[in-house]
């Protein structure tokens, strides 16, 4: 027999609108799941140490979102054959409105996902690793060098590392070389945050509001991002000889299945996509310092590591990389706490019929046409797979244990065919800088009574970051006593 899935109480018309903060939407989904993650958990009250439950459902909107929880329903719902991603949701058709059918936002039957998906391909390949572990290696030694320029100084992490991932992706991908770190260049970082969280807030707003103001905001980011893309378009036009990267493919490269070539707004279309989804990285590397920091005999162990194996000067290489197992382990657990894109959307394959799917083995049921949202916040802390999973310990993410652990459970960079197009070139850029940081700066939090809040406006709203993380930086050994 089946049993249902609990939701919140909701209100008339509104449903659960107003248990999900706008301002915090993913922080919101993780504390339902604390509070109404099983039937029982009302027992949490008399439980002290009860954990999520794995699977609640709300409603906002209008529509129902089943959210899943734990890490063998996570598993379950990425199985491709059965599931595939959901985009029409509210805010992917919002995004829709500025990328069209790029490769973040098309539907799995458009066609435009596959030719740029392979033209695009080559440019993460590890047949690249080369090119890029040196290009991204210089772009970490600007970051240390502006983190050492005094003896002591106060700096804001996730700021400057957003400013290393964008100046990153525009150097490797579109060859622009601007240096964003000292705020040169065109002006991004500003608006991808701003850009960003009016797309994510559009679908609660009234919509007389959107038509007598909030349109116009929306379409003028889009207007100033298109107008940016244009730029790096005729920038690479104007090259002699052109580069050849990933932008110059996509606009001279035919797909190699259909012989097409992408157009000039298509190819605008992935240059924003590319802008956006990479900005997540920071969300990595700036939580991967921060638990760092507040966990001093990991930091010794993970500058031990690098230490030993590198030494404190030699060039990085991509075979570096596969060598120190510990820092590895660290990004790992970091993007198990704290995943920077912190879930995505599914929904089951159409079978062109009405019906039930059933879920864990038919303990739950869900209508055919069902969106489901998957939480890594919860997901990745499953007590059935961890223990002490509050716990900061790399410990777990090391080789065999890794290996050990459920596919649901290592989800951090999507799913599938629709996985992170980005992923290795995040991880070198993440384990790059933090070789580099570790092994050339000395740091401490700058407010010891910093209280880790992980959304605000000072980032994007697609993913999270420490948000007024400072700390106090200098040359490595020079803050010692």
């Amino acid at each position: 027999m089946s049993s249902s899935i609990p939701q919140p109480p909701r209100l008339p018309l509104l449903g659960n609108i107003f248990d999900v903060d706008p301002n915090d939407p993913w922080g919101s989904l993780k504390r339902l799941a604390d509070r109404y993650g099983e039937l029982l958990a009302f027992l949490a009250l008399a439980i002290t140490d009860y954990q999520s439950g794995p699977i609640y459902k709300i409603e906002v909107l209008g529509k129902n979102i089943v959210v899943i929880a734990s890490a063998s329903l996570a598993e379950e719902v990425c199985d491709e054959k059965r599931f595939r991603k959901y985009i029409k949701a509210p805010v992917v058709q919002e995004m829709r409105k500025s990328v069209h059918d790029a490769l973040f936002t098309a539907y799995d039957d458009e066609p435009s996902w596959g030719i740029a998906h392979r033209i695009m391909a080559p440019f993460v390949a590890p047949s690249t690793d080369d090119v890029r572990v040196r290009e991204l290696q210089n772009m970490a030694a600007e970051l240390v060098a502006k983190w050492t320029s005094m003896e002591s100084q106060r700096v804001n992490v996730t700021e400057d590392l957003k400013r290393l991932n964008v100046q990153s992706v525009m150097s490797y991908f579109f060859n622009q070389r601007h240096d964003i770190l000292a705020g040169q260049g065109p002006d991004v970082v500003r608006l991808m945050d701003r850009a960003t969280w009016e797309t994510i807030k559009r679908p609660g707003k009234p919509k007389l509001l959107r038509w007598l103001y909030y349109d116009r905001l929306f379409y003028a980011y889009i207007k100033d991002f298109r107008t940016i893309a244009a730029d790096f378009i005729a920038d690479k036009e104007a090259e002699r000889p052109p580069k050849d990267d990933m932008l110059h493919a996509l606009l001279t490269a035919k797909d190699p299945k259909t012989g097409q070539v992408m157009d000039r707004e298509r190819v605008i279309d992935e240059i924003i996509t590319i802008m956006v989804t990479a900005s997540s990285t920071t969300g990595l590397m700036s939580f991967a310092l921060y638990y760092l920091l507040t966990h001093p005999e990991e930091m010794t162990k993970a500058r031990q590591e690098i230490d030993h194996v590198l030494g404190p000067h030699s060039p990085i290489t991509p075979q570096d990389l596969g060598r120190l197992p510990y820092l590895e382990a660290t990004l790992r657990e970091t993007l198990r706490l704290s995943a920077a894109a912190p879930g995505f959307l599914v929904e089951p394959v159409p079978s062109g019929l009405p019906g039930i799917i059933s879920l864990a083995g038919g303990k739950y049921q869900i209508p055919s046409n069902q969106p489901i949202m998957v939480i890594l916040s919860a997901v990745n802390r499953d007590p059935e797979v961890f223990q002490d999973p509050e716990v900061f310990r790399p410990e777990r993410m090391l080789d065999e244990a890794y290996s050990r652990l459920p596919a649901g459970a290592k989800k951090g960079f999507g799913n599938g065919k629709r996985y992170c197009f980005g992923k290795r070139f995040a991880w070198q850029l993440s384990m790059i800088t933090l070789i580099s940081v570790l092994r050339g700066v000395d740091f401490k939090i700058a407010d010891k009574d910093y209280k880790l809040k992980s959304t605000g406006k000072q980032i994007c709203a697609n993913f999270q970051a420490p948000v007024e993380f400072f700390v106090t930086a200098g040359p490595r050994n020079a803050l010692r006593p």
